[in-house]
């Protein structure tokens, strides 16, 4: 991950790179899709039929004071994160660098917020998002800390963690949807909304797990992030 955005020797990008684009796509698409269901009901002041989207329709601001700059990080970080662009922008890679670290920390510490205030999964999800929410903004505490300290290869890694879990979202979505599959296919389309409820804050661990895991292996496979 500490080269997201390189490209092989070939000239073609490499399969991070395109399995990072694609879960920056899905995010977008979540993303998107939450603000259209959303929008006419903040602006009406009605209430939706939806369970879930009522959540968000309810608690506005810090739905999307999580979501808006949690969206702009995850834009940034892969350019960040590219040895390239790093090299030959690194003035505007300082800049921009200050401009997402702030949108990260502000979207990390809400979604802890989110997940004590309305977690649609319950338990599971509510825990999930204090462990991995409290780790991301961990990850970028100390990313800052080793930046400010001299420490470059410290901080890229660090930030490699961080976005690791930031970029689980999609794979969150992607468990849910297999979940829902499943359940479609048991339960038929009647009565599915309590064993949803109870896979999503199960879909939150395994795909955030996953995502922390990776990146210790990423990490241990590239002990050295100084380029």
């Amino acid at each position: 991950m500490a080269g997201v955005a390189q490209q092989g020797r070939t000239g073609r990008p490499r399969p991070v790179a395109v399995v990072i684009g694609v879960l920056v796509t899905i995010v977008l698409v979540f993303f998107v899709r939450r603000l259209v269901t959303d929008a006419p009901h903040v602006l009406d002041g009605t209430v939706p039929d939806d369970d879930l989207a009522e959540k968000y329709v309810a608690h506005p601001w810090l739905a999307y004071g999580h979501m808006v700059p949690g969206v702009v990080y995850l834009l940034g970080a892969p350019l960040q994160l590219s040895h390239r662009f790093r090299s030959r922008h690194y003035t505007l890679h300082r800049r921009l660098g200050r401009v997402l670290l702030g949108c990260a920390l502000l979207s990390g510490a809400l979604s802890v917020v989110l997940g004590i205030v309305f977690a649609w999964g319950g338990g599971a999800e509510t825990t999930a998002t204090l462990v991995f929410g409290s780790w991301f903004v961990a990850c970028l505490v100390l990313a800052f800390l080793a930046i400010r300290g001299g420490h470059v290869a410290q901080h890229r890694r660090w930030m490699v963690r961080a976005f690791a879990v930031g970029v689980g979202v999609a794979t969150i979505r992607i468990w849910v949807g297999v979940f829902t599959g499943i359940e479609l296919g048991l339960l038929g389309m009647q009565d599915r909304t309590m064993p949803l409820r109870a896979t999503f804050g199960v879909a939150f661990w395994l795909g955030l797990t996953m995502h922390v895991a990776f990146a210790e292996w990423w990490l241990r496979r590239t002990p050295a992030l100084d380029g």
